[in-house]
């Protein structure tokens, strides 16, 4: 990283560099086909990048591995608690009779944790990394909080959109930071690492959900997880602010800006593009959500609320487009980056590899523990096979990255994997099949999608100069984040709309009366034992609808060939000195 001269400091002292508006631009073409991080071809750094890089060149080798140290334990909580929560949800949303509308809940969520992200990505480059972490501590604390003392479904689904957004947000944040203190060669290799805990927390995730749910309840289990989250942050918090301290003494770092607070209200507002942000949120809840509500009795496609609810996403997208283009100041959406082949073809692919997952995904759990009488810690012990095999394949695959440089053609092999084990699915996710082979499916699965997804994330980052990289990371979480609320839109529609059907038709003429009870509670699924006509009944509901999630999923995944396809042959091996002449005491 390139450091700031204390002369450099003091002829500039008199302006703010806040208030300077430079476009976001794609870094040039080198030969090659591939492109640099060198921040030498920029004339402007905002400040955010400014206090890391300052942090950078103070610190010193013992400070750097602490810092990776403590952000691996950071994430060890995080995804212990992430395991948890998941774990929980179909008992949480069955305990208001509403297991139905797992996947409506998280639609909301995951668009706003997306969107929110491009935000982030300007708060940490504006005000600094520090302050974007400590904001995403509290989104989650919040929203663990209100899980926690929820009495309503709604209360509930507020609190997922505070807690995921927080969580995608700190994950977004370290991701920024690994790469602030990283070379390309080097980033993967830190990222499969801080991936690492979900090989622990995989297993110990749901045992730990089942044994509060069992003796004491879910509410304890948000509750003192997040008190743990919090103390095991707070060392990484100190660690930034003793540094930007030393680099403020030092005269490494510029003075901040003489605004008042209202001034700053009004600049941030801008900065941030406020009214693009609802805009696009909007838009995509309101166009996704209908999709899981019409099978309801007071929503169909015929009702106005939901044809409201189109329309309005549609004209709330489309007034967007109008105002990124005519009357924002500052751009939401750098739509400049959509221009290089290779971050749009990266970008794509993500959105497409969690569109069709979570298709088929969304409510695998529930489909496991009621069809193949699985208790809460095995049924997520076989959904997270897909997870816990791409975080133990993640480390080597960064190696070969550190060796080789090479990114496509790694992508290109992965997708038959990633299709192969998804139309598996189709044959073996029935009910007479074993569930060692659904385990088997999730393996290949795991390892396509984590290789598909290395490699596109460095892709991503490598198609744009270091003072991008937070932007660039929040466009790449804004396409997954839209994308799994895609996946989870037709997951939502295909549950709602037939298994209600389904459960009708295959129950005992005398308990039909009952379907809408059974339907909308786990608990009251599995309280009939396998081998009742009821049980039967839900099993083969269940068999029925799953098996048309999965074929449908599997029917998308092709899409994702094209995304990877477009990409240039980039080696990061080659951007390697570059780096290492443009940037501080980094590995």
């Amino acid at each position: 990283m390139a450091s700031i001269t204390p002369t450099e400091l003091h002829a500039s002292s008199g302006r703010d560099i806040e208030k300077d508006h430079y476009p976001i631009q794609p870094a040039a073409e080198v030969p090659g086909d591939t492109k640099t991080e060198s921040d030498n071809d920029s004339t402007h750094v905002q400040e955010g990048v400014k206090t890391v890089e300052a942090i950078t060149t103070v610190w010193s080798k013992k400070s750097l591995w602490s810092t990776f140290a403590l952000l691996w334990l950071v994430s060890f909580v995080s995804a212990l608690l992430s395991s948890i929560d998941t774990a929980l949800s179909p008992y949480v949303t069955s305990s208001f009779s509403k297991h139905g509308l797992l996947a409506v809940i998280n639609i909301a969520a995951r668009v706003i944790g997306g969107v929110v992200t491009l935000s982030v990505g300007k708060l940490i480059d504006i005000r600094g990394r520090m302050e974007g972490f400590i904001g995403s501590l509290l989104l989650i604390t919040l929203g663990m909080i209100m899980k926690a003392t929820c009495q309503n479904v709604e209360t509930y689904a507020a609190a997922q959109v505070f807690t995921w957004v927080g969580k995608v947000a700190l994950g977004f944040i370290i991701e920024v930071f690994v790469a602030d203190i990283t070379t390309l060669k080097n980033r993967m290799f830190i990222f499969a690492l801080n991936s690492t805990p979900n090989l622990a927390t995989t297993f110990a995730g749901p045992k730990i959900a089942e044994l509060f749910y069992t003796r004491v309840n879910f509410r304890w289990a948000f509750g003192a997880f997040t008190i743990i989250l919090l103390v095991t942050s707070l060392p990484v918090v100190f660690i930034l602010y003793y540094h930007e301290r030393k680099a403020k003494k030092l005269g490494v770092l510029r003075p901040k800006s003489g605004r008042t607070p209202v001034q700053s209200i009004i600049y941030y507002i801008t900065e941030f593009d406020v009214i693009g942000a609802i805009l696009i949120s909007g838009g995509f809840t309101l166009i996704t959500l209908p999709f899981s509500l019409v099978s309801s009795a007071s929503h169909s496609w015929q009702s106005a609320s939901i044809i409201v609810m189109i329309v309005m996403g549609v004209v709330g997208l489309a007034a967007f487009v109008i105002w990124e283009k005519f009357f924002a100041k500052v751009k939401f959406f750098p739509f400049e980056f959509l221009k290089d082949r290779t971050f749009l073809g990266a970008v794509m692919s993500h959105f497409v590899v969690f569109m069709t997952t979570f298709i088929w995904d969304a409510y695998y759990s529930s489909y496991l523990q009621v069809v193949h009488g699985l208790s809460i810690s095995i049924s997520n012990y076989v959904l997270n096979a897909y997870s816990l095999t791409s975080y133990f394949t993640g480390p080597f695959i960064a190696l070969y990255i550190h060796f080789t440089g090479h990114v496509k053609y790694p992508a290109l092999v992965a997708i038959p994997i990633y299709l192969l084990g998804t139309a598996l699915l189709i044959y073996f996710r029935v009910p007479s099949s074993e569930v060692g082979y659904l385990v088997m499916c999730q393996v290949l699965v795991g390892f396509g999608v984590g290789m598909i997804g290395q490699m596109a994330t460095l892709a991503t980052m490598a198609s744009v100069r270091h003072q991008d990289v937070a932007v660039a990371l929040a466009i790449y979480g804004l396409f997954g984040s839209v994308g799994s609320s895609v996946g989870y839109a037709v997951a939502g529609g295909l549950w709602t709309n037939i298994l209600p059907e389904k459960l009708y038709e295959f129950l005992p003429e005398d308990n039909k009366k009952n379907a809408t009870a059974i339907y909308g509670d786990i608990n009251k699924q599995m309280a009939y034992p396998i081998g009742t006509p009821i049980r039967d009944a839900v099993i083969a509901a269940y068999a029925d609808v799953m098996r048309k999630m999965v074929i449908v999923g599997s029917a998308l995944i092709p899409l994702t060939i094209i995304c990877v396809a477009v990409w240039r042959n980039i080696n990061v091996k080659k951007l390697e000195a570059t780096e290492k002449r443009a940037r501080g005491n980094v590995f």
